[in-house]
């Protein structure tokens, strides 16, 4: 059930996620948004859900006998701060308000929507969740009352803090209440997640990335205290907060601040402390910590061992590190070595959601013990490459087979007015990328193309020099070069007609010939990769249709799915190395020059200027 459940997608969406399916209930206050949401539930094979028009606080339509409806489940985003929620209700008889010792303010109607929603989960058994402005945890007066009856009624079981500006119509944070009237009473607190800080930018919104819904997920199925990010909270501490349940009150998920040390300034060396601050990574390579640095000669502060540019590839040549370096990659083949079987058994008719599932949980499985890599980063690899080719793929596979890696698809070249020609502009494999069967079949003539093309490069650079060198007023090609700053072919040749005999101008003649020549080569090795790309395009679209069934699964699996995902995990164990490298090389750089010796500095530029001043007559005090 949603009670304002706008066009049906969240209720699409949690019916997707039910295993074994689910009857669909929703009420809409705007007519339009009702069709729409009815249209769209037929769309998405839900046309047995069920999708009414109307207000729900002043007229819930799903009724027994003369009271409203209750449900198994339900979710709900109303509309926040809902300005007109009282109209056509009567708080004081309606039992979805009663038993909370205050009423919500007439001009917010947040605490009405929650209101309603815990009415309408069934006692003892219902479950729901519904999205409401961050502002409900903390408000004050009637708003604070209900929020302490409710706390009382133990009915929540977790809340679970948002980004900012994740919703479309509003900037403002918002939070999601989870509802389970099951086992209610034996409650000893509630469950808290700060996952505000987990998100990427979109456009102008922020939006949350499959690992930070997954470790969401995890985290509050399991209750798992994580710092700054997630704890139960007992109910003795909320009664100590005075029922307020701001997150920042319950969970510090801010960073900590980047101190300066003032005795390093003043005589040098690196602090201790923000060395010491890197024990993850000493941890995981206890032998980095004796390569880079060594004491300063004062408790407390230590030196850099090497010298700055050195810092990376000390790190990456720690043999503690490449140790490290491995076992990732042995995760990796772990979880690949687990799952051939079942991406090579891919067939018609699949699920590919039972794919993707399987795949990313045995992922954070394989990652789950390795000591600096979040294994939801990993997760995420997986995910970005399911939404933005895997996940076609298999469908493809479902639909038609792994046959479907023989096929082409082509883009025509199309006349100025749009229609297609019967010219062939580009092409590319439905499953296997065209660079994929260059590289397994045909890596000699791509090596030959990339050769001339380098050539050409060469040549172009070289045409590019002569004409900076010659251009100008007084320059030998200045008289070719046209407004545009181009040389053109016909100009050239016009001009080298014209002066060929006249020998007050052999310099320029020379010149001229010398980019003639420049302009001939690199027209005739163009003309060359045009020929031989022509070429290997029909060879590649000749070998789509020769490759067999295991031929197109090595392609596809073993080059194209896993190989992807594995440099994506590359990337993150790369920027693990760059993380340590700028924190120590910003260490190093913030305590390069005690204050002594800038002053020091600064006094010998002030004599030196005062000097200059006196030379030039001018006296300085």
């Amino acid at each position: 059930m949603d009670p304002a459940c706008g066009s049906g997608s969240l209720l699409i969406r949690a019916a997707n996620e039910a295993p074994n399916g689910i009857t669909i209930y929703g009420q809409e206050y705007d007519v339009n948004t009702t069709g729409l949401a009815k249209m769209n539930f037929v769309l998405h094979n839900y046309a047995i859900a069920s999708v009414v028009n109307g207000n729900t606080l002043s007229s819930p339509k799903y009724k027994n006998g003369d009271r409203p409806e209750q449900f198994d489940f339900a979710v709900a985003n109303p509309p926040f701060s809902y300005k007109s929620w009282s109209n056509g209700v009567d708080p004081g008889s309606d039992m979805r308000f009663t038993g909370y010792n205050a009423v919500p303010p007439n001009k917010n109607g947040d605490y009405a929507w929650l209101m309603h929603f815990i009415y309408s989960l069934k006692p003892g058994t219902g479950k729901g969740a519904i999205i409401l402005p961050h502002g409900v945890l903390f408000r004050g007066n009637a708003e604070a009352t209900i929020r302490t009856a409710i706390i009382k009624k133990k009915v929540i079981k977790g809340i679970i803090g948002l980004p900012p500006n994740l919703f479309f119509g509003t900037g403002i944070p918002a939070c999601i209440i989870i509802i389970d009237k099951e086992n209610a009473a034996a409650r000893k607190g509630l469950f808290i997640i700060d996952a505000s800080r987990g998100f990427v930018k979109d456009g102008n919104k922020n939006r949350l990335r499959e690992q930070d819904i997954r470790k969401i997920v995890d985290c509050f199925t399991n209750f798992k205290d994580i710092p700054k990010y997630s704890r139960m909270i007992p109910y003795s501490e909320i009664e100590g907060n005075d029922y307020n349940l701001n997150i920042p009150r319950y969970i510090d998920s801010s960073e900590p601040e980047d101190l300066q040390d003032i005795e390093a300034h003043l005589s040098g060396g690196l602090p201790q402390h923000d060395i010491d601050e890197l024990s993850s990574y000493w941890g995981a390579f206890p032998s980095m910590k004796e390569e880079l640095f060594t004491d300063f000669g004062r408790d407390g502060y230590v030196k850099l061992k090497i010298k700055e540019d050195d810092i990376r590839d000390s790190i990456y040549g720690n043999d503690e590190f490449m140790d490290f370096a491995d076992m990732v990659l042995e995760a990796f083949r772990t979880w690949k070595k687990n799952n051939l079987e079942l991406l090579n058994g891919i067939k018609k008719g699949d699920d590919p959601k039972y794919f993707i599932e399987e795949l990313s949980n045995d992922l954070l499985q394989c990652f789950s013990n390795i000591d600096l890599i979040d294994k939801y980063d990993v997760y995420q690899s997986l995910m970005s490459h399911w939404e933005e080719t895997m996940q076609d793929d298999v469908y493809a596979i479902a639909s038609d087979g792994w046959g479907a890696g023989n096929e082409i698809e082509r883009q025509m070249a199309k006349k100025k007015d749009g229609t297609p020609t019967a010219k062939m502009k580009s092409f590319d494999g439905r499953l296997i990328p065209k660079q994929l069967i260059v590289a397994a079949f045909f890596a000699d003539k791509q090596e030959e193309i990339n050769r001339l093309q380098n050539k050409s490069d060469e040549l172009t650079n070289q045409m590019e020099e002569l004409k900076e060198e010659h251009s100008g007023e007084d320059g030998l090609l200045n008289e070719v070069i046209n407004d545009k700053g181009n040389i053109t072919k016909g100009d050239l040749q016009k001009r080298i007609k014209e002066i060929s005999k006249d020998k007050d101008l052999a310099d320029e003649l020379v010149i001229l010939k010398q980019y003639d020549k420049l302009v001939k080569d690199e027209a005739a090795v163009s003309k060359s990769i045009k020929e031989k790309l022509g070429a290997l395009d029909r060879l590649v679209i000749k070998k789509y249709g020769e490759l067999s069934i295991k031929q197109i699964k090595e392609l596809v699996v073993d080059k194209k799915w896993c190989a992807t995902v594995y440099a994506s995990i590359e990337e993150i164990n790369t920027a693990l190395v760059h993380r340590l490298t700028n924190r120590i090389t910003e260490l190093v750089e913030r305590y390069e020059q005690t204050l002594p010796e800038i002053e020091n500095e600064i006094a010998d530029y002030e004599s030196k200027v005062k000097v200059h001043l006196e030379r030039m007559g001018f006296s300085w005090k």
